[in-house]
């Protein structure tokens, strides 16, 4: 890989914005929509860019191959369940705390890629990255300004979901072969498939009667924080490779609490700082581990 350049960077740092601002847009979408309706939309307004990419460059979209077992699966884990959780838990809590809880799948994914993975394996700097980083997340539910017996449930169930994101991604490593592009349309596309019906039966959309501003976040969410950001990543990764790309894990809770701040006027508090300090520091180690 070559030494990234300024362009680069920039890209990073895009990347890391438009992936934090889907926070405080999941926020403002749970104003009109339910959490089903809002992981639909996003995943089905994710799936037309990346499936028009696909289509200008070529590529095979395998997901109703022999394969489509995995597809699916990781359309359930890796997107479903996560893109419900976020939205169900983000309606109790602030936008800057999802943030902050979801900065965590770096560190679960180290724990649980030492079990699951033949080359991952923990060693010191990992188990010292992990208990700094989930240290600060506990601090975090200490807040009692902030997190309290009315919305705990819904920090749990965001932490949950970023465990999902970590399991569909092991999941994913059975297909590491085939081009992300492909993977990506088609673990969208059965994420659509599945969910649907779910949405239809279950939140009836159609007796919705939707605000403005909740409609423009969850065109925005599907449309540039799930399409246009995974045009993004796969750039990034081809240019770059995986390890620079990894970044924006120390960038995204950060914006995430500027922006919160900024378009929804939520509170900072002392341990809302500290808490994102352990996280990125404990993500910082982890990462260092691997050089």
């Amino acid at each position: 890989m070559k030494k990234p350049n300024l362009i680069d960077y920039i890209f990073l740092t895009v990347l890391a914005l438009i992936w934090a601002s889907a926070f405080f847009n999941i926020k403002i979408a749970t104003y009109s929509y339910g959490p089903l309706t809002i992981a639909f939309l996003r995943i089905f307004l994710g799936t037309l860019p990346v499936v028009f990419l696909c289509f200008v460059k070529k590529i095979k979209i395998e997901a109703f191959s022999k394969d489509w077992y995995w597809f699916a699966s990781i359309g359930l884990i890796n997107l479903i369940i996560p893109f419900f959780a976020i939205a169900y838990g983000v309606k109790n809590l602030q936008s800057n705390l999802a943030a902050i809880l979801m900065a965590s799948t770096p560190l679960s994914a180290t724990l649980l890629a030492h079990f699951f993975t033949k080359n991952e394996k923990i060693n010191f700097f990992k188990v010292l990255g992990i208990l700094i980083g989930f240290s600060g997340i506990i601090y975090l539910f200490s807040d009692d300004l902030l997190i309290n017996e009315n919305n705990i449930f819904s920090a749990i169930v965001i932490l949950i979901g970023s465990t999902f994101y970590v399991i569909g991604g092991l999941i994913t490593l059975k297909i590491s072969y085939k081009r992300n592009e492909n993977v990506t349309a088609s673990i969208l596309i059965w994420g659509t498939i599945i969910l649907f019906p779910i949405m239809i039966f279950t939140e009836q959309p159609w007796n919705l009667t939707p605000r403005i501003d909740s409609t423009l976040s969850v065109i925005y969410l599907g449309i540039v924080s799930t399409g246009i950001a995974w045009m993004m990543r796969f750039r990034i990764l081809k240019k770059n490779g995986l390890v620079f790309q990894s970044q924006v894990a120390y960038l995204i809770p950060i914006f995430g609490i500027i922006l919160g701040y900024i378009f929804l006027k939520e509170i900072i508090t002392l341990k809302v700082l500290f808490s994102v300090i352990a996280v990125i520091i404990g993500i910082y180690f982890v990462r260092k581990s691997m050089n």
